[in-house]
């Protein structure tokens, strides 16, 4: 029920983020904003760790959150914050699905695993069809409007976060000490990831500018809430699932949070559904069923004998 109850939390939530992400970019610039975030959620999670007396300061676990922590969090969530100022959200989840195919790819231990399912492999490729499928239309409509400088830096970057995300995801899960705290290393990863946009801060100068009495509540109201919902309790759940679960089982994110993302576009703005998305809603889901095919056969086994 816990692993369930994980998985729901990481496709749900995380697929909000994307809507939330641009409301809280009303009020406050990119790295202020991940500087914000992560410092807040990460020294909440801490204080957390300290009253339950759990071993905060372990040199080794350190080092290894924050080399994690800066190439998901710093890195590949860096990027969808920053490009988000100047690419629809739609645009920067189907770039970022691209997440769960670099999973197999880097995942060099389960290599033999994952390439010899072809249930896996089929899963995978069906996937991204499927979200192509999802925001097609908006991908084709960005692509033959004018395209501004940044957006084209912007979208090329949406290349190299989803593969900095899996590496650092695939590099947490199997340098950490398997007997180490799931929540002390997801405090270290949000508080190294917050540092990290300090420098970002002041080299692009948003300090001088930036004024917090001026922040619109619902920016206020979207970063509270990717502080509690997107980092707290849906990054902790993701650090935990990398865990007792494969790496590629957890991809599955990536094709999932496109789905809740364009639901909540239908239910808050003015964007309307097509057939053709609809069809691709039901393809993301059936990739994922097949992704976890062998899982679920495995796991019949187990139960019948």
């Amino acid at each position: 029920m816990m692993v369930y109850l994980a998985f729901a939390i990481v496709y749900i939530v995380w697929g909000s983020t994307y809507f939330f992400i641009q409301k809280a970019l009303a009020g406050f610039p990119p790295f202020i904003l991940g500087t914000f975030r992560f410092l807040v959620a990460g020294g909440l999670l801490m204080s957390w760790c300290a009253l339950k007396g759990e071993q905060i300061f372990n040199r080794r676990n350190i080092k290894i959150a924050a080399i994690g922590g800066i190439l998901m969090l710093g890195l590949g969530n860096g990027i969808v914050i920053w490009v988000e100022q100047f690419i629809p959200s739609g645009l920067v989840a189907i770039m970022v699905a691209s997440a769960a195919i670099w999973f197999v790819i880097l995942d060099k231990p389960k290599w033999r695993e994952n390439f010899k399912s072809q249930s896996t492999l089929a899963g995978l490729i069906i996937g991204f069809i499927g979200v192509i499928l999802l925001f097609g239309e908006q991908m084709i409509h960005s692509f033959n409007s004018h395209q501004s400088t940044k957006q084209i830096i912007g979208m090329s970057l949406l290349v190299v976060g989803p593969i900095a995300w899996a590496g650092g995801s695939l590099y947490a899960k199997y340098k950490t000490d398997p007997d180490s705290s799931v929540t002390v290393n997801t405090a270290w990863q949000m508080i190294a990831a917050g540092l990290l946009f300090i420098p970002g801060s002041v080299f692009s100068s948003e300090y001088k500018t930036f004024q917090w009495s001026q922040v619109p509540l619902d920016a206020w109201l979207s970063i509270g809430y990717l502080i509690i919902f997107g980092s707290i309790a849906a990054f902790s759940a993701y650090v935990w699932l990398l865990k007792v679960r494969s790496a590629t089982q957890v991809s599955t994110y990536a094709y999932v949070n496109p789905v809740v993302a364009i639901l909540l576009s239908l239910g808050f703005t003015n964007e309307k559904i097509t057939f053709i998305q609809i069809i691709g809603l039901f393809v993301i889901l059936g990739s994922v069923l097949l992704i976890n095919l062998v899982k679920y056969r495995n796991s019949a086994k187990v139960v019948v004998a």
